[in-house]
């Protein structure tokens, strides 16, 4: 979806995922899937301004955030994300009840790498996943 190709570089099993979701139900659900894929270190907010400050204090491979959240909702954060060199290569899959054709394009301009609409099956978000990890060459 963005203009630049952005890629997961490490395999799984190493990659830091950070799920931004207000509602812990679905960050459970985010990270049972991912889990389920190999991912072993996930880390969890419950919105877009306690995920910026990990994200200037960690290394983090790929974010997997919602659209509606307090303080900070997913496109802010999206756009702080891309603004900052340091943070603007990691992967964005915007995971969201949004389906209206004016935000998934704004989205897309803003630089997300995937979206997904909720309600959604755990292999769609694999699929999206799987898009962004760099294979072999």
């Amino acid at each position: 979806m963005s203009k630049t190709q952005r890629t997961i570089n490490v395999p799984p099993a190493s990659a830091v995922v950070l799920i931004v979701d207000d509602m812990q139900s679905m960050r459970m659900l985010t990270r049972t899937t991912l889990k389920s894929m190999g991912f072993r270190r996930i880390v969890e907010s419950p919105n877009g301004e306690e995920a910026l400050k990990r994200l200037r204090l960690m290394n983090i491979d790929l974010i997997i955030c919602d659209w509606d959240m307090p303080q900070m909702n997913g496109l802010e954060l999206l756009r702080n994300l891309r603004a900052d060199q340091r943070l603007n290569r990691i992967p964005f899959i915007m995971l969201t009840a949004h389906a209206e054709a004016h935000l998934i394009h704004e989205s897309i301009a803003t630089g997300v790498d995937s979206y997904l609409v909720k309600p959604y099956q755990p292999t769609a978000l694999c699929s999206r996943v799987n898009t962004l990890l760099k294979t072999p060459g």
